[in-house]
């Protein structure tokens, strides 16, 4: 579903963010992407969202090589993927239900759509009742839930989660990724950037370690490399 063939991305300044990567990542996989500060992480992601495009090498997401799509097809590209940041960016002024509205308003989505899909969104991650509130009457833990919720609400097929866990205590941590394996088990492909080892030695899911740029490790999993339009 995601493929990265022998990628590079060096940036205008010099600086060699990625350098000859490959990897594969296939439909609903769950994948921890990890490294040091500086080792590619945030880059590979923008790779995938079309935010960037390589200086040489392929990346292929659905079999489309995103840097030849047009612009209306990247837009298209980057609703059907959701994200989740570390300071959870939601609206202070907003109820959690607007907040997850949000991103269907944008899409232009249907008032009767929007009122189907956001109490489905909070369902799943166990928000049902939370739909009235405002961010600062939610814990750290249920604000990033909010995130997860907008995120999945226009049903993406992947769900990029930088450093979710980053700004939550060890006990929240655990069962907001208990939320994402749940996710990826429903179909939905995962990819977590995180620097937290310890929750990544408690699952058994693959890894993705960087390490300056370069591909340092990664579980036997992965497919050849083939090269799409």
């Amino acid at each position: 579903m995601i493929r990265f063939c022998n990628v590079t991305k060096i940036y205008p300044n010099g600086v060699r963010a990625l350098l000859d990567v490959s990897f594969t990542i296939e439909l609903g996989e769950f994948v921890f992407v990890v490294g040091p500060s500086g080792a590619g992480k945030t880059t590979l992601t923008k790779l995938i969202c079309r935010e960037e495009v390589p200086t040489r090498g392929q990346v292929l997401v659905n079999g489309r090589n995103v840097a030849r799509l047009r612009p209306g097809e990247v837009a298209g590209l980057r609703r059907r993927i959701g994200m989740v940041f570390q300071d959870f960016r939601l609206l202070p002024r907003k109820t959690v239900f607007e907040n997850v509205a949000l991103a269907l308003e944008i899409a232009g989505t249907p008032w009767r759509e929007i009122r189907k899909k956001v109490p489905e969104a909070l369902a799943k991650v166990g928000l049902a009742t939370k739909a009235r509130c405002f961010p600062y009457q939610l814990s750290g833990g249920e604000q990033q839930r909010v995130a997860i919720a907008r995120a999945l609400v226009n049903r993406p097929f992947l769900l990029m989660a930088d450093e979710p866990t980053g700004n939550l205590d060890p006990q929240t941590s655990w069962e907001l990724l208990q939320l994402l394996l749940k996710i990826s088990e429903e179909g939905t492909t995962v990819l977590m950037v995180t620097h937290a080892w310890d929750l990544v030695q408690l699952v058994g899911k693959r890894v993705i370690s960087l390490q300056e740029g370069r591909l340092a490790e990664q579980l036997p999993s992965w497919g050849n490399c083939c090269y799409g339009t």
